[in-house]
């Protein structure tokens, strides 16, 4: 029970724990990071793993040399194409999955799984999917959501494979070069915490505001 805990304590906590993984499985770490990008993205029952700050910290890895070997911890050119098929990949699962149980969840009306939540969904996604599916992707939480949604709405695949793929592509090289370019300052490595809340703070920013203005011409209306 002890070690399972530990376990977990290690996942959640990986943006703050990164360099002693690189210190402690090396190479190996590289595959540790495709699968928490890829779990978060993929597996809707795990939206509250470290994405964002996952990806900021691992940027500034690579920035860092190696005590030992004087080579940056964690090779960018690696780095980032790795982290991009994660996003991507598990995107696609999450979709593979709302397309397959969407229509057996609403095939009756329940308390919750009405057949016209499921009808609102497919017309937003026809008129705002490709938006959503790149903005969802800088959102913690809701870029978990937003591809099994897609799926659920049956949002077409190549439709939702294209912005998928520019929704990776963004966040993964924004991220983690942000991290990169500020890895070697003393300022960023010793208040990392605040760095971190900054990011998801300014990842929320777009999409409250676009929530915000929905309600005020609602009000108006």
């Amino acid at each position: 029970m002890e070690l399972l805990k530990h376990f977990f304590d290690l996942i959640l906590h990986l943006d703050k724990t990164l360099v002693n993984v690189v210190h402690d499985y090396g190479n190996l770490t590289y595959l540790i990071l495709f699968l928490i990008i890829f779990t978060e993205t993929g597996v809707i029952v795990f939206p509250f793993l470290p994405g964002d700050s996952l990806l900021f910290v691992a940027g500034t890895l690579a920035a860092q040399p190696s005590p030992e070997t004087g080579h940056p911890l964690l090779n960018i050119l690696y780095l980032i194409p790795l982290l991009i098929a994660a996003a991507f990949i598990g995107d696609n699962v999450n979709y593979a999955i709302g397309d397959y149980l969407g229509p057996r969840v609403f095939r009756e009306d329940f308390r919750f799984l009405k057949r016209k939540y499921l009808e609102q969904t497919q017309a937003y996604y026809a008129k705002h999917g490709g938006k959503t599916i790149i903005m969802a992707r800088f959102v913690p939480i809701v870029r978990t959501f937003a591809p099994f949604v897609a799926g659920v709405g049956t949002m077409t695949y190549r439709h939702f494979a294209s912005f998928s793929i520019v929704g990776a592509v963004l966040w993964v090289i924004s991220l983690t070069l942000l991290g990169y370019l500020l890895g070697s300052n003393e300022w960023v490595k010793t208040h990392y915490n605040l760095v971190i809340y900054g990011i998801v703070l300014f990842s929320i920013i777009p999409p409250l505001v676009q929530f915000l203005k929905g309600k005020l011409q609602g009000n108006r209306a």
